[in-house]
């Protein structure tokens, strides 16, 4: 029988086999309570470059100069206006040493996606540039060829001219969770490699500025000069491209956003093979299902998206979604919120067929739509004034707001096929408290289609006192389900439109 200290030497070292086997998934030993970054930070930064930008040559205005495209705060979405007083400063100083000042230029960082010279970076951070110059660890630079951009997910794809390069390491965003380490690795102000750490703080973040990106936030720190720069796990995998941040003072106030690497890859893909990025579209405007909609809805929880426009011979149309509908569920993944829908479906491709789960009229349907190919002539519109006229008469009094048909060239601008009145006065008075205004073009109450004066009527006529309804409303080209309560006999107004004092 072999001696107990061989035996014990036999299974620690069976156990030390076994932890170097998942040694790489294995978080950074701790110091003091906190991860120790610094044997990743050492192995994952020859993956990182740094980027400068000579932007295109501005037009001169004989008032005034506008700033390089590339420091526009509508172009920088990160700290915009207190990045442009940092240059500002910057063009101070030099004026007071009596030197010229220099070319201004944008600063971002990237990473190395292929070996062969692909690098992955933010649009924002290439936009309108002249000339792109990749910097490595090594001190190597570059002059880098944009091989395509996509400003709906503000990434570009850089080359450069090298070859056995040192590759990320992709990890996959999905499986991130609320709570774990990340780290960014970047040039802010130019400081080239900078470390700043953190922790995830939400996935799945929609900002108006890209739809089809579900961010995730983080708390690492991010400024001018991370953009484009890699977001890493403990693994030292790459699941996010640090993009924003949100800022009320222009500096860091610990809310930063990154793109999931599994979008990123997509784009980076699509523009390597074929320069343009594809999306899946359905041809639906959504919005979100509040408190009040979710009950005259039939809904148990504010939840899913709710479809307030068919595009006419979309996807959507041709698969028999209605106006009014809920999406609860896209391809067999619920939707927690109407921000969820575009990516989800923008990432899948065109022609391919997806079940979708809605909720209309109380019920659950299922229906099977084939995905279209999102074209940029069917995003959505920037809203435009619809013109008011004269008041007309409407007996539809209990509401407080008066209606008349559109006039053809109102139709027209207002991009409305059929049906739909013009809201031409609002007094106070249940239209009135349920958000409604001159000039909105009313196309359903309570369910029901508005397309005359005559058919108003009606309907205001079936209305029951005291009743919540739904109204679905266009405000110049968007149109949004609003709640609307009925007012009681009692409680009518005193004055309407067709009642002047």
């Amino acid at each position: 029988m072999p001696p107990v200290s061989r035996i014990v030497r036999s299974v620690l070292l069976i156990c030390a086999l076994a932890i170097c086997v998942g040694c790489r998934q294995a978080p950074p030993p701790a110091v003091g309570g906190y991860p120790d970054f610094a044997d990743l930070v050492e192995r994952v930064s020859p993956v990182v470059v740094n980027i400068s930008t000579l932007p295109a040559e501005p037009a001169v205005d004989d008032d005034a100069q506008a700033p390089p495209e590339t420091l526009d705060p509508e172009a920088l979405q990160e700290a915009p206006e207190w990045f442009r007083r940092f240059f500002d400063q910057q063009q101070q100083d030099g004026a007071d040493d009596g030197a010229y000042p220099p070319e201004q230029q944008s600063l971002g960082s990237g990473f190395i996606l292929w070996d062969d010279g692909y690098i992955l970076t933010n649009f924002h951070v290439v936009r309108g540039a002249r000339e792109v110059v990749v910097r490595l660890l090594d001190r190597r630079q570059f002059t880098a060829q944009i091989v395509g951009s996509d400003e709906a997910s503000d990434l570009a794809l850089l080359k450069i001219d090298a070859t056995d390069l040192p590759v990320a390491a992709l990890g996959n965003s999905e499986r991130l969770r609320p709570g774990q380490w990340v780290l960014a690795i970047g040039s802010p102000f130019g400081f080239d490699y900078s470390v700043t750490a953190g922790i995830v703080s939400a996935k799945g973040r929609a900002l108006e500025t890209e739809q089809y990106v579900p961010f995730i936030q983080t708390d690492v720190a991010i400024n001018p000069g991370n953009s484009g720069g890699p977001l890493f796990n403990l693994a030292g995998e790459v699941v996010g491209v640090n993009s924003q941040i949100y800022s009320q003072s222009g500096g860091y106030q610990g809310v930063s956003f990154s793109i999931p690497i599994d979008v990123a890859a997509k784009v980076a893909r699509q523009l390597r093979d074929t320069g343009v990025v594809t999306r899946g579209w359905l041809g639906v405007v959504v919005q979100e299902v509040d408190r009040d909609l979710a009950i005259q809805l039939g809904l148990d929880k504010p939840e899913g998206a709710l479809v307030a426009r068919v595009l006419p011979d979309s996807p959507a149309s041709r698969a028999g979604i209605q106006e009014g509908d809920v999406i609860l569920e896209y391809d067999g993944a619920p939707l927690p919120s109407s921000s969820t829908l575009p990516h989800r479906v923008g990432i899948t491709d065109p022609g391919q067929t997806a079940e979708i789960k809605i909720m209309r009229g109380g019920k659950t349907l299922k229906l099977t739509i084939e995905v279209g190919t999102l074209r940029p002539e069917v995003t959505a519109a920037e809203p435009q004034p619809v013109p008011t006229a004269a008041p007309a008469a409407s007996s539809g009094n209990i509401l407080g707001m008066s209606v008349r048909p559109l006039s053809a060239d109102e139709r027209r601008d207002a991009q409305v096929l059929a049906g739909g009145m013009l809201v031409t006065e609002v007094v106070d008075g249940a239209a009135a408290r349920a958000g409604i205004r001159a000039g909105d073009i009313l196309l359903q109450l309570s369910g029901q289609e508005v397309d005359s004066r005559a058919r108003f009527d009606e309907v205001v006529d079936r209305l029951i006192h005291g009743q919540t309804i739904p109204v679905l409303v266009q405000r110049g080209r968007a149109p949004r389900f609003m709640t609307l309560d009925v007012p009681n006999a009692a409680a009518t107004p005193e004055t309407s439109p067709d009642r002047a004092p």
